[in-house]
């Protein structure tokens, strides 16, 4: 019987029966059996490799046949592996750190080189090739900023010009944003280059959108005030539009004050808005009548409460304003809180006295009648007291009158000549009467003084101008009816005095397409 003895792994497919188990001899570069092995026919090729495969247990732990078989045309320096038995070279942690530090320390010197402090970029993820930061500086460049402005807002470098800049920019143009602004859009809030349009932008122009800004008015307001496109919803923005709706605001306005002061919505509430409003009751303003003054000028909300309005309240004191009068005289200029007023008082008060000879105690009461006045240039004041010198009037009467009417000194001069024409020529009164009454100038000659003087002459009636023209149409239409004249109606002021009702009745809705209103009509400077 043939006995097959094989050192190596059965197979099932044929019985094997080991005789002498063969043992293995270990040199150094040779595997030999201590017995003579037989292998069926069918593993003679087999065999035969086995035959000429040579390895020691050294040699086991290098990969040589995969050097051999894909030999690199260049030799890399040698790498520290975190696998020594790794087919594949790849780089250790520290290696790609260090590799990326050398790439972060050419793109800040290329930085430095063209003006740029990269002190801030620190942690931030950056380009990591020079020509990647160079293509994003040159972007930044074309649409108008410079070194200086990458400096006040470095972060500014972080942001991708395809991912971040370029659908940012795209999103506000489709709004309506112009170009042109793009700049100073940029410089005031640079921070928008990192927003999401779909998660941080769409949502607040909703918002504006349903506080009644009209469509044509959403790309001024965020030219006016981008900062805006940085808010929460229901953080400042919401609180402030609630808190102003509360005290009177109409619901209908607040689009239309939104439109002319956004500012508004980043206002605190406790911290600015209501000090405000509670210090302007405190002078004797009504609430109703705040609300009133700030749709109309909403503006005022963003004068400095400590620095700006009680400093310039204290300076109306000084100059002779009553306590009583403060609330009247704020009501007609509320502009005249965020003035640099102390000094226009000082100014103003010369120029009145060196003109008029008008003093300081006498300053106050035309304060009181008309607070504009504060804001009048000189050559204003010279051509309108030099008017009055041509019609007869001497310097003692042209004080009195406007102390009696400071209106005189805005008026439009052309129409102070046609109603001094009238009154000579057709009305045939003595100068006295003006001085009595200079409020006269104030009122339209072909809507109000042609047609009363004309009745008045028809029927025969000898009246004052004050009995004439300082009354409403209808109240004349029934003095009309009598044919003496009552001297009681006769002993009214010269010149209607501020009614904080008229301030507090609503206003008169306005039809046109938009509000947005130009901020030079609230430069009072």
């Amino acid at each position: 019987m043939r006995m097959i003895i094989n050192a190596g792994i059965a197979k099932p497919s044929f019985f094997v029966v080991q005789y002498e188990l063969p043992t293995i001899i270990f040199h150094q570069t040779q595997l030999i059996p201590s017995s003579t092995v037989w292998y069926p026919r069918q593993f003679h090729n087999r065999n035969a490799w086995i035959a000429k495969f040579k390895c020691s247990i050294a040699e086991r732990s290098s990969p040589s046949f995969y050097k051999s078989k894909y030999p690199h045309p260049k030799r890399e320096p040698k790498r520290e592996r975190g696998n020594p038995t790794s087919l594949y070279s790849r780089p250790s942690l520290l290696d790609m750190k260090k590799e990326k530090m050398e790439k972060r320390a050419l793109v800040y010197d290329f930085l430095r080189s063209i003006g740029i402090i990269p002190d801030e970029l620190d942690g931030l993820e950056l380009p990591v090739t020079v020509d990647v930061m160079k293509d994003r500086v040159e972007f930044l460049d074309n649409i108008g900023l410079t070194i200086d402005d990458i400096n006040n807002y470095p972060l500014i470098l972080g942001c991708s010009v395809k991912k971040n800049m370029i659908p940012v920019l795209d999103y506000l143009g489709k709004l309506g944003v112009r170009k042109s602004t793009f700049t100073d859009f940029l410089r005031r809030y640079p921070q928008i280059l990192q927003a999401s349009v779909v998660i941080d932008l769409e949502p607040v122009v909703k918002y504006l959108q349903g506080m009644d800004i009209k469509p044509n008015d959403i790309p001024r307001v965020l030219e006016r005030y981008p900062e805006v496109l940085g808010f929460k919803l229901e953080g400042t923005m919401s609180t402030s539009v609630a808190y102003l709706v509360g005290i009177g605001v109409s619901r209908r306005e607040i689009g239309g004050v939104l439109t002319k002061y956004p500012e508004i919505l980043g206002m605190r509430v406790g911290r600015i808005i209501k000090p405000f409003v509670e210090y302007l009751e405190y002078l004797g303003i009504p609430e109703l009548a705040v609300a009133r003054l700030i749709e109309n000028r909403p503006h005022i909300l963003g004068f400095d409460l400590g620095e700006k309005v009680k400093p310039n309240v204290e300076s109306l004191l000084e100059y002779n304003v009553k306590r009583t009068g403060l609330a009247s005289v704020i009501a007609q200029y509320p502009e005249m809180l965020g003035l640099d007023l102390k000094q226009k008082l000082i100014s103003q008060s010369s120029i009145l006295d060196s003109i008029l000879g008008l003093g300081v105690e006498d300053f106050g009461r035309v304060i009181e009648k008309m607070p504009q006045v504060v804001s009048l240039s000189k050559i204003a004041v010279e051509k309108h007291v030099g008017f009055l010198k041509s019609c007869g009037f001497s310097i003692e009467q042209a004080r009195d009158m406007v102390m009696g009417c400071p209106q005189l000194l805005a008026l439009n001069l052309d129409a102070m000549k046609l109603g001094f024409e009238f009154f000579k020529d057709e009305m045939g009164r003595d100068l006295n009467e003006l001085v009595g009454f200079p409020a006269f100038f104030t009122y339209g000659l072909e809507s109000v003084i042609k047609p009363r003087h004309k009745v008045v002459a028809k029927k025969g009636l000898k009246c004052s101008l004050a009995w004439l023209l300082n009354c409403s149409d209808q109240k004349f239409e029934e003095r009309m009816k009598y044919d003496f004249i009552d001297m009681e109606d006769n002993t009214e002021e010269d010149y209607p005095l501020f009614d904080m009702k008229t301030l507090m009745e609503p206003e008169t809705d306005d039809e046109s397409e938009s509000e947005f209103e130009d901020e030079s009509e609230i430069d009072d400077e």
